[in-house]
């Protein structure tokens, strides 16, 4: 990743200007992954999403391999959404002839523009983490913050169907992470991955 489009500061991260200017500046062949790209977690992925037809949302998939690698591996039924305009339009164009079956869309992941239960499951990797980087105590996140953060969970359940499975991998751990994971009617599961370092797998399940 180049120098050139690295955040002044962290708290960029979580703003739609830093993200256009950076996808701007980006060679749009370019990939870049938070935390672990597919291969590392495809026998996960394939636990959790044991049907090839599941209808899958990717919020803020950036220009991430994930939805990619997962196309080529049989699931064709990705629904692709980021805030950045810049970055949905360049992975359209690269994607359109290859991945034809995926679709992309200019989307907040805090107001989503989907139906009530469209879909089986929802991937977050890394989007949520990017809402995080405010100046605060993380012990006692801003404000913001934390109405971010429950609204994506909000907005996501929302549009998980009965039985859906909302997946988040991080490397936040649970005490930073489970009260904005909760909901009505669901259950949490957190599996830790890694061993010296550990990386947090979120798995939220919509009862029917």
């Amino acid at each position: 990743m180049s120098s050139k489009v690295l955040p002044t500061k962290n708290e960029d991260y979580g703003t739609k200007d830093y993200w256009n200017t950076r996808y701007a500046q980006e060679d749009e062949e370019s990939s870049f992954d938070w935390f672990k790209k597919y291969k590392d977690i495809s026998d996960i992925i394939h636990e959790l999403i044991p049907s090839k037809e599941s209808r899958i949302l990717m919020l803020g998939c950036g220009n991430s391999t994930l939805s990619e690698d997962m196309y080529d591996d049989g699931y064709h039924n990705i629904v692709n959404t980021d805030y950045s305009d810049i970055l949905i339009e360049q992975m359209r164009r690269k994607h359109q002839e290859t991945r034809p079956e995926m679709e992309w869309h200019e989307m907040d992941v805090r107001d989503l523009k989907f139906e009530d239960r469209f879909f089986d499951v929802a991937i977050d990797k890394g989007t949520m983490d990017a809402m995080m980087t405010s100046k605060g105590d993380v012990w006692d996140p801003p404000k913001q913050v934390i109405e971010d953060c429950t609204k994506e969970v909000q907005e996501t359940l929302r549009v998980l169907g009965d039985k859906g499975i909302f997946i988040y991998l991080t490397f936040g751990q649970p005490h930073f992470r489970k009260r904005y994971l909760k909901g009505d009617n669901t259950t949490l599961e957190v599996r830790a991955l890694g061993e010296a370092f550990h990386y947090y797998l979120y798995i939220v399940r919509k009862d029917s």
